[in-house]
């Protein structure tokens, strides 16, 4: 079954369960969902849909997404002093990472954030990220 994604309309339709799990789980980070663009939060979702075709990821690839998400937007710092010096550690090494193998999911989260605008300047300048372009 592949699965809607809906933001509600007018009060009347519920959030799909997706967007409601990543709202909870960037809550969980420190990171308010409404500072999220809902596209954004769209667009990781269809990214993350892509590997199990249009069915909703599992809870611990959404989790992962919305780690690297937040780390962009917080940047390394703020992200550290709200979720520890561990997993801003992982996010960094996955960020590595992701520059060596621009065709993986975290690859596509971080182009999104730094397409969408929503990345942090420390972000971009630490990893020295730029989007090609054409």
């Amino acid at each position: 079954m592949i699965l809607p994604l809906s933001l509600g309309f007018m009060g009347r339709f519920g959030r799909s369960a997706p967007l409601r799990a990543f709202d909870a789980d960037l809550r969980a980070l420190d990171l308010h969902p409404n500072l999220v663009p809902e596209a954004v939060k769209l667009a990781a979702l269809r990214i993350l849909m892509e590997k199990t075709h249009g069915r909703e990821p599992i809870a611990a690839r959404r989790q992962s997404a919305v780690e690297l998400l937040a780390y962009c937007m917080l940047g390394a710092d703020p992200f550290a002093r709200a979720n520890g010096s561990v997993l801003t550690g992982d996010i960094e090494s996955r960020i590595d990472a992701a520059l060596d193998d621009e065709t993986g999911t975290d690859a596509k989260v971080i182009l999104l954030a730094l397409h969408a605008n929503v990345i942090q300047p420390s972000v971009v300048e630490r990893f020295r990220l730029e989007a090609e372009s054409g």
